[in-house]
């Protein structure tokens, strides 16, 4: 028994744990060298109770942590870990021991410093991959492929889908009942085809959250295998991409609209020189014919025709954000009071309108015209969705729009704003709809019931006054049209003072050229100007008007161009003759506004003759351009 007692002591001793045996009443029956090495006690005889209850209390890094410890529950095993003050984490495990009742406890001691501060590491780069997932709004995940179907999530795939770790199924059924219906297959393919061949995959398509809303998200994933070769797990992220996609939407549309926009101004150009010439045609030869002639009535049609017609390129132009506007302060709550008086009698009995106009409210820059018929597209639009009757509710407030909004809507200005939010309770709008309601020509009503240019001029409107629209809609549920605009914060811009106008001689004849690559447009120009007395030079291309200029010398007194030429343009012609004779008149024509061609740039006695004009109108611009 001797002999079995020293191998037992001797084995205990050899031990690279630390040692401590405590009888039933807590107090130090045995600790092996090594325990008294790890703390730090005494060499030699066994230490008490309160020896090693002293030395603990210095050793650990925060107080109430004990060495000296009450024996658990009988059939119970304790595992704490405790941390010294000099950075050494030690593991201790407590094991009660009995015969025929409770005879003390046995712990062991060992250094776990390495594996603790390993530990730790991989604790803080979790939480830091956590984060960075978080921010990043990408989540990972794991999916076995051992049959068992089972699948790990991260905390952020948890936060995309809108659940907690606890309500996630941890399956790969759980995980794609989360996905779109409508994407379901394709996305149980792509994976599929990945494990098949080995090969990594992405794809974007939809979730639907727990709470029912619908987010974008991309995925990425590849096979990982085992040591045999085969493959054991699909390893994976998952990002949410709703609002790139939402702002690629967004660009996309303001691409399209621009483009379109582009070609609506264009159309008008041609439309308007044809129009130019078939109403100033039609007024001059109402000019030569006798009340009584029996065409007179068919000619006057015909320039009521193209005056109608010539309202079309004005919306046209409004889209495309090219019509000449008259921009002025205004209050935009008083123009929409002012509105409302007769709008009634647009609506009709059966739809209640109802006006909100708040008090005090800043004034903005833009056309008060272009806006009032703004507020008159949205109305008729309004009351055709409603043909059983209905409410529309117009009102006007001001509203600071932030930057995360601004982002959201595209390239618009943060800050104070004014906001006319139109509402009914028709019967709203698709997705599809609503994606191509500011189009040119675009409508859902019958034919021969609209022209489609109603919204396409509101959308211009605002986007000339640097303000934005949204709308809300959907199926049988109404519309909102909020229209906002900057609010001024600036007087209003003065017209620069005309210079002091002299007349001319009377014996002089002003020679006038005339620049237009439309030869029915300068045949009307010569025909309004031949008997007033100027002489007239008529050129086809901006290249050949600096000819005529050049052996015209300081006889021509008025350059009358089209803006948008072929080649030279009439703006860059305008320019390169301001720049010889700064003093010269020019009389610049055209469908577009004097922003968009850039006129301020021109310095000197210049003006825009919008088209399409009448030759009084002509005949009256050209006799102030030449006094002087």
């Amino acid at each position: 028994m001797a002999d079995d007692a020293a191998l037992l002591h001797a084995t205990i001793e050899s031990m690279r744990d630390g040692i401590l045996v405590l009888d039933p009443d807590g107090r130090v029956v045995f600790h092996n060298r090594r325990f008294a090495r790890m703390l730090g006690l005494p060499e030699g005889a066994t230490s008490t109770h309160a020896t090693v209850a002293a030395v603990m209390a210095e050793k650990l890094e925060r107080p109430g942590q004990t060495v000296v410890f009450a024996d658990p529950r009988p059939g119970t095993e304790s595992v704490v870990r405790l941390s010294l003050a000099d950075g050494r984490v030690i593991e201790r495990h407590v094991t009660p021991f009995f015969q025929s009742g409770p005879q003390g406890s046995v712990a062991t001691y060992r250094d776990v410093t390495p594996q603790a501060h390993l530990e730790a590491a991989l604790a803080e780069h979790r939480e830091l991959l956590e984060k960075a997932q978080e921010v990043a709004h990408i989540g990972s995940w794991v999916a076995s492929l051992d049959g068992s179907h089972t699948m790990n999530w991260s905390p952020e795939m948890c936060r995309i889908h809108g659940i907690t770790p606890d309500e996630f199924g941890g399956t790969t059924t759980a995980a794609r009942a989360f996905v779109h219906e409508a994407d379901r297959d394709a996305a149980s393919a792509l994976a599929e085809t990945a494990v098949l061949n080995r090969q990594p995959y992405e794809h974007e398509h939809r979730v639907v959250r727990a709470d029912g809303v619908v987010r974008w998200v991309r995925a990425n994933a590849h096979v990982v295998s085992n040591a045999g070769g085969t493959s054991s797990r699909l390893v994976g992220t998952l990002q949410d991409v709703t609002e790139r996609r939402e702002l690629e939407e967004q660009l996309r549309q303001a691409q399209k609209m621009d483009a379109i926009g582009r070609l609506a101004g264009g159309i008008a150009h041609d439309l308007n020189n044809a129009l130019t010439a078939i109403a100033g045609f039609a007024e001059l030869a109402l000019g030569d014919l006798p009340p009584d002639h029996r065409v007179r009535e068919d000619v006057t049609e015909v320039r009521k025709a193209a005056e109608r017609a010539g309202a079309v390129t004005r919306q046209l132009l409004a889209f495309s954000r090219s019509e000449l506007l008259e921009s002025r302060l205004f209050n935009l709550g008083e123009t929409v009071e002012a509105i409302g008086r007769f709008l009634g009698r647009l609506l009709g009995e059966d739809v209640i309108l109802d006006l909100r106009i708040g008090a005090n409210l800043p004034l903005v820059l833009g056309d008060p015209r272009q806006v009032e018929q703004a507020i008159v597209n949205l109305a008729v639009n309004a009351r055709d969705a409603m043909p059983h009757g209905g409410r529309l509710t117009m009102s006007v407030s001001e509203a600071h729009v932030d930057e995360a909004f601004a982002r959201g809507h595209g390239s618009i200005t943060h800050g104070p704003h004014v906001v006319l939010r139109v509402s009914d309770t028709g019967h709203g709008m698709s997705a599809e709809t609503r994606s191509r309601i500011f189009e040119p020509f675009f409508t859902t009503k019958p034919v021969g019931k609209g022209t489609g240019l109603g919204l396409s001029m509101v959308y211009g409107t605002l986007k000339q006054s640097n303000g934005f629209i949204v709308v809300e809609s959907e199926p049988d549920a109404g519309s909102t049209f909020r229209l906002y605009f900057p609010r001024a914060g600036a007087a209003p811009i003065e017209k620069a003072a005309q210079a002091p106008q002299v007349a001319p001689a009377a014996d002089h004849v002003s020679t006038v050229l005339v620049v237009d690559d439309e030869p029915s447009v300068r045949s009307l120009v010569f025909a309004t100007l031949r008997n007033e007395g100027y002489r007239i030079v008529q050129a086809a291309s901006g290249d050949e008007a600096l000819e005529l200029a050049d052996g015209l010398g300081d006889t021509l007194d008025l350059l009358l161009t089209d803006a948008t030429m072929p080649g030279r343009t009439g703006v860059e012609l305008a320019r390169e003759l301001l720049g010889r004779r700064p003093d010269l008149p020019v009389i610049v024509m055209s469908g577009y506004t004097q922003d968009y061609l850039a006129l301020s740039d021109l310095r000197g006695n210049v003006s825009l003759c919008q088209k399409p004009f009448t030759p009084r109108d002509l005949r009256q611009r050209v006799k102030q351009a030449l006094k002087r």
